[in-house]
């Protein structure tokens, strides 16, 4: 009864509580009821035993375009062994809603979300690959595109017939006098290819809000009906059996003049009815956050203590943190921030080194500036680094969206080209080649022990570097990013079974910091965390810990022996004799001195 108070509360908040807006929220609560009894009895029963499944130290990711994966839906479904071996028990599958013909922001653009994208197949393929997947226990999470659609969207589409009800679904205004004063507040998001932040659609003579592209339409969601159609699509999508929707672009979902239309407090409420309402029809399906924000925002978007808004948020900071400290061999950043803000209980992290986009080095300058660095110079040192212009780099990435005017640069590559393993094999430098495996190890090792769920980029397990064939492709060849976006190499991944390979090393390394994982509560995503000072630039100290139990894990983020004092670690532990899980070391912390080897990583449990 509160809760549903709560979202009544809300409802008239944003849209009033005049007799339509009244009619509206009753047909919410229409389409809810509707929604709830349409629940097949499976996930009738997930939703009573399986609500905070996203919390379990059980749930290891992976994210993969299906195309490039395995062709299609129905291919799709053959490779479950594939990932029951490796530990997989959620994957996030990339847009295959129907996007617009043509170019569609790689997905971004829906045309309709409750069909496939032909290319892959059927709605009948893809409740195919749901049943089979849950029942082998892996969770699917698919992308919904929440702030804008498709010009060739059916709410679009009968808004350029002149239908002015569907127009109010979008924000449009007859003349360019509103549209021009947004633009001086509002940033462009792609101002090389779409400048400005509205398109003039001569057939209507209106001035349409589109944030990315020409053809995305940001919605307006202060007309009660875009929010109604909005939920109902992704009720549709739940009851489908998607385990969690990954909510697209959330920063952008509210407009007001004189603002930059970014982070506004109404989107909180929106996110929140949302939850409320997944809460009462599915409450086993979860709300993925996505917000490439400042930190200080993202952290916003998990709601509070008592009013959750998405459960999971992406860590985007930690993958620039992780980057950071093997450029640098200093983990003062990882440290400082991996302490710095303070999540709700019912809220955790999804982290990850890798993605199909590419990598942005905005970090926490102020902390940077403490160090006695030049923030602007230090982002140079990582640009220039991961691209391989700094002499004694590892790495073979490549820059992406570089900016002469202020030399800003994007960096793409695969995890292991990043991390030395393409140059090793290149110049055949056998201990070099060692060294990039070590570091590959320690970054998933990082992400498998950090409070949240692990998310590996499909090809990461098997050592995918760089692939310049995408160069070949005439629609691919303008886009940097396809080079960490390979069609998955099924050849290569058995040599992940063949001692002696880097494939081998890299995903049995992996396989079996997965199975420790799972066998460890106190690496569920709920368990206290902190990041301990070891008075070394060079060694990280992540502490997990609930009620009496503890664990601690070390990463020596460089190519040299690291000798610590493990004194202020035994103020934070209980007990003084641990274990590393992952090779059998034997630690007695009443010895002051703890050693370790380059890029080692130990994963210590209380004898």
């Amino acid at each position: 009864m509160r809760k549903s108070n709560e979202l009544k509360t809300l409802y008239s908040q944003i849209y009033g509580s005049s007799q339509q807006a009244q009619s509206d929220y009753s047909d919410l609560l229409a389409l809810m009821a509707q929604a709830k009894a349409l629940r097949k009895p499976e996930l009738s029963q997930m939703d009573k035993h399986q609500v905070n499944w996203v919390f379990s130290q059980d749930m290891v990711g992976m994210t993969l375009y299906i195309d490039l994966f395995s062709g299609d839906l129905k291919h799709l479904i053959d490779k479950v062994e594939y990932f029951k071996d490796l530990g997989i028990t959620y994957i996030h599958l990339m847009p295959l809603l129907k996007p617009r013909d043509g170019e569609n922001d790689g997905g971004y653009a829906v045309e309709d979300y409750r069909q496939i994208d032909p290319r892959l197949g059927t709605l009948d393929d893809f409740v195919e690959v749901l049943d089979t997947y849950r029942h082998h226990g892996i969770k699917i999470c698919i992308d919904y595109v929440v702030n804008h659609v498709a010009k060739e969207h059916e709410w679009a589409k009968a808004a350029l017939n002149h239908d002015t009800q569907k127009q109010d679904y979008f924000i449009m205004y007859d003349t360019d006098e509103i549209p021009n004063l947004y633009n001086r507040s509002v940033p462009e998001v792609l101002p090389d290819k779409c400048p400005g932040n509205f398109t003039y659609y001569p057939e209507i003579k209106k001035y349409v809000f589109t944030s990315f592209s020409d053809f995305q339409w940001d919605l307006n969601f202060k007309n009660p009906k875009v929010f109604n159609g909005m939920v109902d699509n992704l009720l549709y999508l739940a009851n489908l059996g998607v385990n969690m929707i990954r909510l697209d672009a959330i920063p952008f979902m509210w407009k007001e003049l004189h603002t930059s239309c970014r982070n506004l407090e109404p989107i909180h409420d929106l996110l929140r009815m949302f939850n409320l309402i997944k809460e009462e029809v599915c409450p086993s399906l979860a709300i993925l956050g996505e917000a490439i924000v400042q930190p200080e925002e993202i952290i916003k978007y998990f709601g509070s203590e008592e009013k959750t808004e998405c459960e999971v948020m992406y860590n985007a900071n930690l993958m620039v943190d992780i980057y950071h400290a093997f450029a640098s061999r200093d983990v003062r950043l990882l440290t400082i921030d991996t302490n710095r803000f303070r999540i709700p209980s019912k809220g955790t992290w999804m982290n990850y080194v890798r993605c199909h986009d590419d990598i942005g080095w905005g970090f926490n300058e102020d902390a940077i500036r403490s160090f006695g660095m030049d923030p602007y110079a230090h982002k140079q040192f990582l640009i220039r680094f991961y691209d391989n212009e700094f002499e004694g780099s590892f790495s073979r990435g490549e820059p992406y969206q570089y900016n002469p005017v202020n030399h800003d640069a994007r960096t793409n590559g695969t995890l292991a080209s990043l991390l030395g393993l393409q140059q090793a094999t290149e110049t055949k430098e056998s201990y070099k080649r060692l060294e990039a495996l070590r570091r590959i190890n320690l970054a998933h090792a990082l992400i498998l022990s950090y409070r949240g769920m692990p998310l590996i980029y499909s090809g990461d397990e098997i050592a995918t570097i760089n692939d310049q064939s995408y160069l070949n492709d005439p629609a691919k060849k303008a886009e940097g990013r396809w080079v960490h976006r390979p069609i998955f190499d099924w050849k290569r991944a058995e040599r992940s079974k063949q001692a002696g390979t880097s494939e081998y090393e890299v995903y049995q390394s992996l396989k079996q910091m997965i199975s420790i994982r799972k066998s460890l509560p106190l690496l569920d995503g709920q368990a206290n965390q902190k990041a301990l000072d070891m008075n070394s630039h060079q060694v990280y100290c992540l502490i997990r810990s609930h009620e009496n139990e503890s664990f601690f894990a070390l990463y020596n983020f460089s190519e040299f022996n690291q000798k610590i004092n493990v004194e202020e670690l035994r103020r934070w532990v209980r007990g003084t004799h641990y274990t590393d899980l992952i090779q059998g070391r034997q630690f007695n912390l009443e010895h002051k001195i703890l050693e370790l080897s380059p890029y080692e990583v130990v994963w210590c449990k209380k004898d």
